[in-house]
């Protein structure tokens, strides 16, 4: 894979920006009832890892923030916080949210490999619980993290799209059948619980050590195109969603929120920056192909995917923008931060391959007989049944 453009990890290197681990670790004594700070008490679930380890580190260093309580199935790393090691739809977690102000739910698995009928009842009943017990604890405030794939990727979205924008997404994309579950359950929350607010918060394209079927996208050695799709690229770092979970946390912001970066790419310019150059495939080969691939277990990643690379989704973030927000990162320095990560990883359809396999087929071989890997097999299955 080629190296982001030069200019681009140039911008990104120089900026003054620190990293997560870069960033000072609040004093354990912060975090008792005894500390003096007025802010409020913040459970976060899935806090071990991911956006919950890098928000609770943040949150236990604020000084807005008068404690943490950290919730997850294994301890985590931040000291100063309170841990509760628990899964989030055991019902006992209510007893663990008594006496905090606000929660937010981040325990989801959106892993692609994960199997379908447990990723969806590990996400929606574990939102439900939180929900529930969150009311039954007396929490006034639960922050919910989704994704602005609720959307739907459409040719006739508007760029960018509003927040109040109608979810027009369908479940056959990776995990988005949970994600409109979820938010559905949202907006039924406060007439189920009178009294508990829920914010909702829906990221672009995410990045920092996420791994999804769009972030396994730049990982292929050709960028699928479709031809006739009018893709455009936005992305949100994690550190950006963090900050953003913060101003809900603070109720300088509530309701239904899009984060991401500023703007937008075109699908030009994502090939320009990242070196990699396209293979376009008409609409019936390309999607006709994922479906095959994905039914007969080749890939993990179901031809829905593959709807948020060719048409757009890119949000405006207004109501984060007017409550004084700002993303401290910008599309292209994100692009070139997941071209780091990715770099000598090689996917093809959602698909990782091996050291062997791209020694063997080639990059762009690989490609192409991935693709025709599913005609294969079919050709293969109706000679049996003649057979």
């Amino acid at each position: 894979m080629s190296s982001p453009d030069p200019q681009v990890r140039a911008a990104r290197n120089h900026s003054t920006r620190t990293s997560p681990g870069d960033r000072p670790h609040a004093a354990p004594q912060r975090t008792g009832e005894s500390s003096g700070v007025r802010g409020p008490v913040v459970a976060v679930t899935g806090a071990a890892s991911g956006v919950g380890a890098l928000l609770t580190e943040q949150l236990a260093a604020s000084d807005e923030i008068k404690q943490v309580v950290a919730i997850d199935e294994r301890r985590g790393e931040c000291a100063a916080a309170q841990w509760h090691i628990l899964d989030v739809r055991d019902p006992a977690i209510a007893e663990k949210l008594r006496g905090a102000d606000v929660v937010v739910h981040l325990a989801l698995d959106l892993d692609l490999e994960t199997d379908t009928a447990a990723r969806t009842a590990y996400n929606v009943r574990g939102t439900q619980t939180v929900l529930t017990a969150a009311a039954a604890a007396g929490v006034h405030r639960v922050v919910l993290c989704t994704s602005a794939m609720v959307y739907g990727a459409l040719p006739e979205n508007e760029l960018p799209l509003a927040e109040d924008a109608e979810l027009r997404a369908t479940a056959e994309a990776t995990g988005v059948g949970d994600l409109l579950e979820i938010e559905r359950l949202a907006r039924r929350a406060p007439r189920a619980h009178p009294g508990l607010n829920v914010t909702v918060v829906r990221p672009a394209v995410l990045v920092g050590g996420t791994d999804t079927a769009l972030t396994r996208y730049f990982e292929s050695p050709r960028l699928l195109v479709v031809a006739g799709s009018r893709p455009a690229w936005q992305f949100c770092h994690v550190e950006d969603l963090c900050s953003a979970l913060e101003y809900a946390v603070l109720e300088k912001v509530e309701g239904e929120l899009a984060v991401g970066c500023d703007g937008w790419l075109e699908q030009e310019e994502v090939e320009e920056l990242s070196g990699i150059r396209r293979m376009e495939l008409p609409s019936a080969v390309a999607l006709g192909a994922a479906a095959r691939l994905h039914r007969i277990g080749l890939t993990p990643s179901p031809a829905g995917d593959l709807a948020y690379t060719m048409y757009p989704w890119v949000v405006s973030g207004s109501r984060l923008h007017d409550a004084g927000w700002r993303p401290q990162w910008t599309n292209e320095e994100v692009l070139a931060e997941l071209l780091e990560e990715v770099s000598g990883r090689h996917t093809v359809a959602g698909r990782r391959l091996g050291r062997k396999d791209v020694t063997a087929a080639g990059a762009a071989g690989a490609t192409v007989a991935l693709l025709g890997a599913a005609a294969v097999v079919r050709r293969a299955r109706k000679a049996r049944r003649r057979a």
